[in-house]
């Protein structure tokens, strides 16, 4: 494997500053937006942020994370369908819904509906595994997963757009001919826009009405919008098939089920006009406690739930998703519950545990810890530690190690995590709350490539490229659409996204503020 080059190759202030603005202009003309903080209107936006350069990044692992995306639809798909897996590990009988309130609600929603006869058998996923290179004590460098996401999987829409700028400006300023690496030969196609418009539509089709719509379930005063409409435009565009857009709170004064569960919606305030049939419910919300305003809101999820529509992603894959799934997977034999049924699944396996850092819950119940015990146990790496109990064994070994490790709750959305010197004391509050630990999972921190990586960043709004020392995440997007008798409709892997951060920040998030939308060189 190549080395990663010293980067960036050196630009004069003049260069930097023609890039800059060639880049600012290019991203407001071609729909790499945001609404602004506190806009007074919805007529006026602002470039995202984005970076000057493509950031290097090793061919050979890149392409590694791009078949790995298969086995990652599968194991997900599965996971939502194993009904006494998700109640053992996110259940209110010594699960995390025992003491996570969110969580709780979320599978409490879940358990309202489950039973329900003729309920719609298809999920759809749309999924975004987001990677880290590692470099080991030696010097080589690896993948390794921060997390999978179902629900809200965002910015594919941006990132393929970001890819075309950086494209632009090689193409338009050869990038003046500092380095050989911003060759766009060496620049990998980003096809996400279409990838996952091509998952929303397969769902759509499977649901079998053609004048049927999407709904798009957002949030109030979106600010990433664009990278929703992105999605909304193609799919009419290509397709003909309409999207209605839709809050939660205004879901509960438009949205009702007919009697054959058929979902029904109307497309805008005007409360006279039709409702529309949906056929694939897409949630862009819903993935944080703040989208729930009220027991209504609650209602209307549970409502949309019941429905004959496809969900994106349905409860159980949104439950599927918590990080707590993912610290249980890496306890002996649970991966292999859910992959190795084929000669080609059982080679996925070590694989995917490869790109996984050593994590644990913090505390598990009794209940849990039994039932994750009951699973065949093989023999895999010894960096693979059994669930801790319910007693102090968890938070005693994140105390010995807490230097190296996050530690993180059931949330999505980013800055919710613990880093560092706050990790002490933060253990030291759950010695005396064991329940509110068995909420929390500790993770070995990846450990990104010491030196040599920098990139020029422009914050969304401004023609400034400011200079970092930066880390960055690659985000693979793929589909599933599984559930009835064939359990895996189909699946895809569709395209990626980077975001790169300054290196003094722990948390990643594009919408938060703490990075901004990249792509890649491959070397």
């Amino acid at each position: 494997m190549a080395p990663l080059p010293s980067w960036p190759p050196a630009l004069e202030d003049e260069q930097q500053q023609e890039l800059s603005s060639l880049a600012a202009t290019w991203a407001l003309s071609h729909g790499l937006v945001y609404f602004p903080v506190s806009p007074t209107d919805r007529g006026s936006a602002i470039h995202a942020p984005f970076t000057l350069l493509p950031s290097p990044f090793p061919r050979e692992l890149f392409r590694r994370a791009q078949t790995l995306q298969k086995a990652y639809n599968i194991l997900y798909s599965r996971i939502a369908l194993d009904r006494s897996f998700l109640d053992a590990v996110m259940g209110n009988d010594g699960g995390v819904s025992d003491v996570d309130p969110f969580t709780r609600d979320l599978w409490n929603a879940w358990k309202a509906v489950r039973d329900i006869p003729d309920q719609q058998p298809l999920h759809l996923g749309l999924f975004r595994s987001d990677y880290m290179l590692h470099q080991y004590d030696g010097g080589n460098l690896d993948i390794k997963q921060v997390e999978f996401n179902t629900i809200s999987s965002s910015f594919g829409p941006l990132s393929h757009q970001v890819s075309a700028l950086h494209k632009y400006l090689a193409v338009s300023t050869g990038y003046f001919g500092v380095s050989p690496h911003l060759d766009p030969s060496n620049f990998p196609e980003n096809s996400t826009r279409s990838g996952l418009v091509e998952g929303l539509v397969a769902a759509h089709t499977a649901y079998n009405n053609p004048s049927a719509r999407i709904l798009f379930v957002v949030q109030p005063n979106e600010r990433n919008m664009f990278d929703q409409r992105w999605l909304e435009y193609e799919i009419l565009d290509k397709y003909g098939i309409h999207v209605i857009r839709h809050t939660l709170e205004t879901l509960s004064l438009c949205a009702t089920l007919d009697k054959d569960s058929s979902l029904l919606v109307k497309a805008s305030q005007n409360w006279s006009s039709q409702p529309s049939e949906i056929s694939v419910v897409y949630f862009r919300a819903t993935y944080t406690p703040n989208d729930f305003k009220s027991s209504t809101d609650w209602d209307t999820r549970i409502l949309l739930e019941k429905s004959r529509a496809i969900k994106c992603p349905s409860l159980p894959l949104q439950l599927a998703g918590g990080k707590m799934i993912q610290a249980v997977l890496a306890a002996p034999g649970v991966l292999e519950r859910f992959i190795g049924r084929t000669e080609e699944e059982k080679e996925w396996i070590p694989e995917i545990r490869n790109s996984w850092m050593e994590m644990w819950p913090l505390a598990s119940s009794s209940e849990t810890s039994d039932f994750i015990s009951s699973l065949k146990t093989v023999a895999i790496s010894n960096t693979v530690n059994p669930l801790p109990s319910a007693g102090h064994s968890g938070i005693t070994r994140a105390s010995e190690l807490y230097s190296q490790l996050v530690l993180k709750p059931q949330r999505e959305g980013g800055g919710n995590n613990v880093y560092h010197d706050s990790i002490p004391p933060f253990l030291k509050s759950l010695e005396a709350n064991l329940e509110e630990a068995r909420a929390w999972i500790a993770m070995r921190l990846i450990q990104p490539p010491k030196s040599g990586s920098e990139n020029y960043l422009v914050g969304a709004g401004t023609s400034k490229a400011l200079k970092k020392d930066t880390v960055s995440e690659l985000g693979i997007f793929g589909w599933s659409l599984f559930g009835g008798p064939g359990t895996i409709v189909d699946e895809k892997t569709v395209g990626w996204l980077v975001r790169t951060k300054g290196r003094e920040s722990d948390e990643g998030g594009v919408a938060v503020g703490y990075s901004v939308i990249d792509s890649l060189t491959l070397v």
